[in-house]
């Protein structure tokens, strides 16, 4: 039933869309205002709003009329991060790989066709990637993000790809669909990724999958990216070669067989 309109609920489609204008910079939102960003009578957002706040997912902030994020969100995502120990898992492997790179290394998920930051330690260089957990960028123009659209069946691949708008964002950007698609199959022959300044000028990155259990199931991918001026082609091979090291490590850690 997922993925099919028949069975979407307005009313719950809307709750989420509310849920998700709550962010880092804007930890508190009136009624006003996410009438105006959701396009929805302030009648509605006042009864999703009262729902929510009984519910726990919200509560009152400490401005007149604004709500932030409420406890019962936490207590979600709390379980979500035990849920598997990924983050458990990647993290103790992470910052072993920032040690011997000197660089960011990055851990991603795949969110329709973006790339989704779950975790990330940054370089102890003064000259760094600045960014953040829960930045989202165009799956088809990052390591992280090719890996993990890399390692989707076939068909859902190309489903997913139904919605792609090509946006040149440097150069380098891959734009054309029959690119994409050759260069994805490279990928999952190989088992490993490169960002050739494809989402910013300046910036490159290896990324390679993390897998879970028996069935080798992709469930995110670890990146280091490194500015290209620390990360010539010698640096990137023996960046790339740590990158599938440590991705293999993390997938053992969450019991993947037959992963070296």
């Amino acid at each position: 039933m997922t993925g099919n309109p028949g069975w979407r609920l307005s009313s719950v489609a809307n709750a989420a869309r509310l849920l998700k204008e709550f962010s880092r910079d804007d930890r508190e939102l009136g009624v006003s205002e996410l009438s105006r960003r959701l396009g929805l009578a302030t009648s509605t957002v006042h009864r999703l709003l009262a729902t929510l706040t009984d519910e726990r997912l919200l509560e009152r902030g400490a401005s007149p009329g604004g709500y932030r994020l409420g406890l019962a969100l936490f207590d979600l995502g709390a379980s979500v991060a035990a849920g598997g120990d990924l983050h458990g898992a990647a993290l103790p492997v992470m910052a072993t790989l920032r040690a011997s790179t000197g660089e960011t290394v990055q851990l991603a998920v795949l969110d329709g066709l973006e790339s989704v930051y779950i975790d990330r330690l940054e370089s102890p260089h003064t000259v760094r990637i600045f960014s953040r957990v829960g930045t989202r960028l165009p799956a088809t123009t990052t390591s992280t993000g090719k890996v993990l659209l890399a390692a989707l069946p076939a068909d859902e691949l190309a489903s997913r790809l139904t919605a792609w708008e090509p946006r040149r964002i440097t150069p380098h950007t891959i734009v054309d669909a029959v690119t994409l698609c050759s260069r994805l199959a490279e990928i999952a022959e190989r088992g490993w990724a490169e960002n050739l300044e494809e989402s910013r000028i300046g910036v490159v990155s290896v990324g390679a999958p993390v897998v879970r259990g028996a069935d080798g199931s992709v469930v995110a991918a670890l990146s280091v990216a490194a500015p290209t001026d620390r990360a010539g082609p010698s640096a990137l091979r023996r960046i790339r070669a740590s990158v599938i090291e440590s991705a293999a490590l993390v997938s053992r850690r969450l019991g993947a067989a037959g992963v070296s």
